[in-house]
């Protein structure tokens, strides 16, 4: 289904989670109320998250970011955006956006008790419970903990955004990332230490957050490594081509004698036809034998670069791809290849070349 013209997604194992709770609550009272309380509550609480990350994405859209779908996942919400603002201003505000939509829904909450004359604050924790009767009470501090939970100044939670732009403002953004992916991982080791002796879920929050920041700050040193860099500096230019007509113990051999992983198929004069996969050869190898040709087999349709291009647009198509590579063309001629593995090699060098402590890793 589609929200706000945005795709809306729901994960196999959101079901699962929703059978998985109906089974808890059934068994204790073998009760179906029990069952029906319980699964509105986490429908209810998904809603919610739901109209979280709308917030960030009908941000995002005033800013002329696209969102390419929301996914719900038994973890919450995913809400994928075409990228994240590069102005620091831009980016505090759809970071912002989510947890305002939390504290709007607590304030319409706060008030809808207050005009019942219900108490705000619960008597014991077990009147927060998934079966408490107050549901109203519940939903107002859901939305509190979700908003709180969300503003913890670590990636990939919207706090490390916030934390990053307000640094991006005083300094360098690469550095700003590095400062904010540092704070959020001396969090998430203090989480993980707590929960070792007191929670273990905490220890999955701080593995959670220990990984985002890791990844946000590869991902824009990526980034600045491939700024203002065309394709042509990173691109393999030395790789083995495959004709149609050559078999598959051909392609095999390539394979095994070497790093390559995917092969071009080209004609007599270096015109690219398709690009044959390690996925597709082994697959076809097992359905089909060696001596079925390459043509029959190859893969027609891939995204291509021109050496010109920015490489890091380029780096960017590549990752959302189905292929592992992507060749690069001029006038459909092959000129050179791009893979995940020399994109992260080149800006390796780089680093070293910049005195750099620690190598930039691909993600």
């Amino acid at each position: 289904m589609r929200v706000a013209g945005i795709g809306l997604y729901i994960h196999v194992t959101f079901f699962i989670l929703l059978i998985w709770i109906g089974v808890m609550y059934y068994l204790p009272r073998h009760s179906w109320t029990d069952v029906f309380s319980s699964l509105v509550f986490v429908v209810a609480l998904f809603a919610i998250i739901v109209l979280h990350e709308l917030g960030h994405a009908l941000t995002a859209r005033r800013f002329g970011i696209r969102t390419r779908d929301i996914t719900l996942l038994p973890i919450g919400g995913v809400a994928r955006l075409e990228r994240m603002p590069e102005d620091p201003r831009q980016e505090l505000a759809v970071a912002l956006a989510g947890p305002a939509v939390n504290v709007a829904l607590a304030i319409g909450f706060f008030l809808a008790l207050v005009i019942l004359g219900q108490p705000l604050l619960p008597m014991d924790l077990g009147d927060l419970s998934i079966l408490s009767a107050n549901f109203l009470r519940r939903m107002l501090w859901v939305n509190v903990i979700l908003a709180g939970f969300n503003l913890l100044p670590a990636f990939p939670m919207d706090g490390g955004r916030v934390l990053r732009a307000f640094l991006a403002m005083k300094m360098d953004y690469v550095h700003a990332t590095h400062v904010a992916a540092n704070v959020g991982q001396i969090m998430a080791f203090i989480f993980g230490f707590v929960g070792l002796f007191t929670n273990p879920f905490l220890v999955f929050i701080a593995f959670f957050v220990w990984m985002g920041a890791h990844a946000e700050s590869s991902l824009v040193q990526m980034k600045s490594g491939l700024g203002g860099i065309p394709v042509s500096r990173v691109m393999i230019t030395e790789f083995k081509t495959l004709k149609p007509e050559e078999p598959l113990a051909q392609a095999a051999d390539h394979l095994l004698s070497g790093y390559q992983q995917d092969f071009p198929v080209v004609d007599g004069g270096e015109k690219l036809l398709g690009l044959l996969t390690r996925a597709r050869l082994v697959d076809s190898l097992a359905k089909n034998g060696t001596a079925t040709p390459v043509g029959n087999v190859m893969e027609t349709q891939f995204v291509a670069a021109h050496p010109s291009e920015m490489a890091e647009a380029a780096f960017i198509r590549l990752q959302h791809s189905h292929c592992r590579s992507m060749p690069v063309l001029r006038d459909g001629k092959l000129l050179g290849m791009v893979t995940a593995e020399n994109v992260g090699e080149f800006l390796m060098i780089q680093a070293a070349l910049h005195g750099e402590a620690r190598p930039i890793r691909v993600v």
